[in-house]
């Protein structure tokens, strides 16, 4: 058992009936024994730093989301209705889910059946796709080609992700082109369109929304009032989608 001084002993029993001292209303040697206490105590609980860590990281998330909130309501037109993004399922939809994705990102792959299954079930709901390539020169590399083939190929756009995204291996210029290819739309199409519209303007748009959201990974989603970090899957998206027709926000 750990000794406790006798000035302490008196500073803990005034504590325990009046409002905690300011620091400056101690002395050096309370100051001294009361730090000593303090240690001694942490080493004997040492499992109160990870209770003390958990509730750190508690505050800071709720600190980003809070934060992250307002930066939605901020930028409501370059989050939901961008004219560079692709939109699935039903353009007029009620609820709109906005997905930040890297075709090299292993957990975008994973939530893909997510997507699909939540456009399959759910008709009234719009699904847009942000690109946003964070994973090295292969995936930027990759974007531009899927950035290409939006604008010569939209109504295929949704068959080339899924056929992108689901391929085994490291997406690349190479494997981009060779999927656009598959849906009809040959390399020197895609090249020359690459060429005269680059999207190097519409990615770092997207890098610069992503920062004041708060976003530095993917998947990462947008739901109406609601910053949706990481592959949640379909459940937790699904009652998301089901809470902002009931009450107009993600958590009712």
């Amino acid at each position: 058992m750990a000794f406790f001084p006798k000035t302490f002993t008196a500073l803990a029993l005034a504590a325990s009936i009046a409002l905690p001292l300011p620091a400056a209303a101690l002395d050096d040697q309370q100051k001294k024994e009361f730090g000593e206490f303090i240690k001694q105590y942490l080493i004997e609980n040492p499992e109160i730093m990870l209770e003390v860590q958990d509730a750190l990281q508690k505050k800071q998330e709720a600190q980003r989301l809070v934060k992250a909130n307002m930066a939605i309501e901020e930028n409501t037109t370059d989050i939901f209705d961008s004219k560079n993004d692709v939109t699935l399922g039903n353009p007029k939809g009620d609820v709109t889910v906005v997905e930040f994705f890297d075709y090299n990102c292993s957990y975008c792959r994973h939530a893909l059946p997510d997507m699909q299954a939540m456009l399959k079930k759910d008709k009234n709901v719009r699904f847009v796709l942000k690109e946003f390539p964070i994973l090295g020169p292969d995936s930027v590399a990759a974007h531009k080609v899927a950035d290409a083939f939006r604008k010569l190929a939209p109504e295929k756009y949704a068959d080339f992700h899924v056929a992108l995204l689901g391929t085994e291996g490291r997406a690349s210029d190479e494997t981009a082109i060779a999927v656009a290819a598959s849906l009809g739309v040959k390399e020197d199409k895609i090249r020359a369109e690459m060429a005269k519209s680059p999207n190097d303007g519409i990615v770092q748009a997207t890098y610069q929304l992503a920062s004041t959201l708060g976003i530095s990974g993917t998947p990462s989603y947008v739901i109406g009032n609601e910053l949706v970090p990481g592959a949640v899957g379909l459940d937790d998206l699904e009652a998301k989608v089901k809470n902002m027709r009931s009450c107009g926000k993600t958590a009712c």
